[in-house]
């Protein structure tokens, strides 16, 4: 190979130097981003492997990792868990590929079942290819009626029936101090709960959310949708990164649907980007013919296939922690009839290693 480098563990000191790298990148993401490393760290006590490739003192290239141990869900190395897009971003290709051989080699020097690179654009990689997730994004127009024109016709015509709903939008930056911010993550954590075990999935540690707005807090911010009686119907939690807004962790009460408080929530959250200077909406992943990816779809947003990479260790066949996996029918269906506050409790013991 050519352009050899120094591939070296990250260090609290060098954590500005990795993101205005990252930052500066073509292919660089939120999801790079060293603050990362203090969320996973600090929410579920997961070991942090964050690499970074050096020529002549100057950042070259970096790898986030994090390793993944369960006895139920299995050993990993996953750049990075939690996170839609992953993998090693760097000046050249080559200098790629020796931070993928570095991955490769810590993955057998820990002894994981594999390695899993969360790319979002295909690699030049011998590595073993699944695609079994898409990403949806779009430009977000100059103003909140052209963003209204902008969104395909059927679609268009859900959310002007949202806007004669009498719903508000109320978006606080800092959610975890007192007053609207603090009253809007309650919420927030509520609605999502409530999502989360309706669809049979495991709730997050509400430590998590917190840790994310305050490590992220000059990046996110929690839109709240309330009904004409001030009720929340839908929340989501947004990041912000270079011209990008990426709703991510998003969910609703039962009377959501009717109210269609969620397409009016995405719609204020383009309109307040746009406000901010936004100009792309990410809408994020969802597994390909899901219900969620025919939803997007619906926007008017075309799906791109993402490219996940493994390298198998101690595995042999690649992983399917899929809810659509029959081996967690059965749980999951189960998981759907707890009651919320039982689910919060047990929820944060399984969802930490759902990365």
């Amino acid at each position: 190979m050519t352009n050899n480098c120094e591939i070296k563990p990250l260090s609290s000191t060098q954590f500005t130097l990795w993101d205005d790298y990252v930052k500066a990148h073509q292919q660089g993401s939120f999801f790079h981003l060293s603050g990362w490393q203090r969320v996973i760290e600090q929410s579920f006590n997961h070991s942090c492997y964050f690499l970074y490739a050096q020529q002549k003192g100057k950042f070259c290239g970096v790898l986030p990792l994090v390793e993944m141990k369960s006895k139920l869900f299995g050993h990993a190395l996953v750049s990075t868990p939690f996170c839609v897009y992953g993998g090693a971003i760097a000046d050249s290709v080559d200098i790629v590929r020796q931070l993928e051989q570095e991955a490769c080699q810590l993955a057998e020097k820990l002894q994981v079942d594999y390695l899993e690179l969360r790319y979002k654009n295909a690699q030049e990689s011998t590595l073993l290819l699944k695609q079994a997730h898409s990403t949806f994004g779009c430009e977000i127009a100059e103003n909140s009626d052209k963003i209204l024109i902008s969104i395909k016709k059927k679609q268009r015509a859900v959310i002007r029936h949202s806007l004669k709903n009498e719903l508000d939008c109320s978006i606080t930056e800092n959610s975890n101090a007192s007053g609207t911010g603090k009253e809007n993550f309650t919420d927030f954590y509520q609605l999502l709960s409530t999502s989360y075990r309706n669809l049979g999935t495991p709730i997050f540690t509400k430590r998590y959310f917190e840790n994310l707005m305050a490590t992220f807090c000059d990046c996110s911010d929690i839109a709240v949708i309330r009904d004409k009686d001030n009720m929340p119907s839908s929340a989501v939690m947004n990041f912000y990164f270079n011209e990008q807004v990426l709703p991510y962790y998003g969910g609703g009460n039962d009377g959501a649907r009717g109210l269609k408080s969620a397409d009016f929530m995405y719609y204020q959250v383009m309109c307040h980007a746009q406000e901010k200077g936004k100009t792309w909406f990410d809408f994020g992943r969802s597994k390909n013919k899901s219900g969620p990816y025919k939803y997007k779809k619906n926007w008017g947003m075309e799906p791109q296939p993402l490219y996940y990479y493994y390298h198998l260790v101690n595995a042999v066949e690649l992983p399917n922690l899929s809810p659509n996996n029959p081996k967690y029918k059965f749980f999951i269906n189960i998981w759907k009839k707890l009651p919320l506050k039982v689910s919060q409790m047990i929820g944060p013991l399984l969802s930490k290693y759902l990365g």
